[in-house]
């Protein structure tokens, strides 16, 4: 070989072997800018969540409606209901006749009582005549001390049977007076079961009451109240109270007592509150949806509660800290007000809470932070 075909294929050489080095390093390079991006991927995106000062709110509870009074009205007297006179709906006045109830077996005892007590007050009559005839006799003599003391005594005897008599009769009558059964006060009737000739039985616990009678015109409503608002809630509080029958409308209630007492089993506070109801339109044993206006503590913060995570600790939020680290801090909430709480503590408003944060996140990890909300603090190193 000359030396000119040496020479070209030792450039030839070289040139293949430029190639495959660039090769390398160009592969090399891109290598290393692949798991540069997969790094950065690697972090997960957040955004912020929007803090506020703690203020005036709602504080949202299930509340009871029942009527100002309500009476079952029971028979006090057994017999067959002779008939009725209102229905359900029907609004009654004090002492309005319901119903009346025939009963044989009483108006038989009356009449025996009737007899029984005349009975008596003819022994007695027939006694206190003895009696004072044998004591003008004892004056003179002519009947002995032990006699006359027997004819005074057979007196007292016929005269408290007279009396036992006469209180027997008493109560039959008042008994009497019961087969016409009234409306204890101005209401309305709620439920009816009496029915012509059905037998009624006093005294009977199980049977449903012939009549239930409720005052409309005020109503109670009833709210438990959970521990943490206890000190919060003071009688001649206004509260609001809503229905499902009238969407978008709110009635006003006062609240009159609590029963300062926490139930040791639902751990609340049961509080009475009375609204007016003049024109009918709420119900008893209505579901009732009762809003009382809190002001809350001063130094708490409102947090979304989309930003606030259920852990084995608690409550807690994930706070952006230098260097774009995670801090994960627990919370005291001092208020749920559904939408949000309000947290007293541990949290200021220049903190960057992070909001619906994912479940894996945990003290220390990398994030990076995007986009702010409306009126979001910038993170403060303060409280990083």
């Amino acid at each position: 070989m000359n030396r000119t075909a040496k020479l070209a294929a030792a450039a030839g050489v070289s040139i293949a072997a430029l190639v495959v080095a660039g090769g390398a390093v160009s592969r090399v390079m891109t290598e290393k800018s692949l798991a540069t991006w997969s790094t950065a991927q690697a972090i997960p995106t957040v955004s912020l969540a929007a803090l506020q000062t703690g203020g005036q709110g709602d504080l949202q509870l299930p509340g009871q409606i029942q009527a100002f009074n309500t009476a079952p009205i029971e028979p006090r007297v057994s017999g067959y209901v002779k008939r009725w006179y209102v229905d359900i709906g029907s609004p009654v006045k004090a002492g309005q006749l319901l119903a009346e109830i025939d009963s044989p077996d009483l108006d038989a005892q009356l009449a025996q009582a009737k007899a029984d007590l005349g009975t008596a007050t003819a022994n007695q009559t027939l006694a206190a005549t003895t009696a004072k005839r044998w004591t003008q006799m004892l004056v003179s003599d002519a009947v002995s001390r032990q006699d006359a003391d027997d004819k005074t005594g057979d007196l007292a005897a016929k005269t408290s049977v007279t009396n036992a008599a006469q209180a027997n009769l008493h109560r039959l009558e008042a008994l009497e007076s019961f087969k016409r059964i009234t409306a204890p006060f101005d209401g309305v009737v709620t439920t009816r079961t009496a029915d012509i000739g059905q037998l009624v039985a006093a005294g009977t616990p199980t049977s449903p009451p012939l009549f239930t009678v409720a005052d409309e015109r005020r109503l109670r409503v009833y709210v438990q109240v959970p521990q943490s608002y206890t000190a919060q809630i003071r009688p001649g509080m206004v509260a609001k109270l809503s229905v499902p029958e009238y969407p978008g409308r709110t009635f006003t209630a006062k609240l009159v007592s609590t029963s300062t007492a926490v139930n040791a089993m639902t751990g609340a506070l049961t509080a009475e509150l009375w609204i007016d109801n003049a024109a009918g339109e709420l119900k008893p044993g209505d579901y009732a949806q009762v809003a009382f206006d809190l002001p809350a503590p001063s130094g708490t913060v409102r947090v979304p509660g989309s930003a606030v995570m259920s852990r084995r600790q608690g409550l807690t939020v994930a706070v952006v800290g230098p260097g774009d680290r995670v801090q994960i801090r627990p919370l005291t909430v001092t208020r749920d007000l559904g939408a949000s709480v309000e947290v007293a503590g541990g949290l200021a408003l220049t903190d960057a809470v992070i909001d619906n944060p994912a479940d894996t996140l945990q003290t220390g990890d990398l994030v990076r932070v995007v986009g702010a909300p409306a009126e979001a603090p910038r993170r403060s190193a303060a409280h990083g």
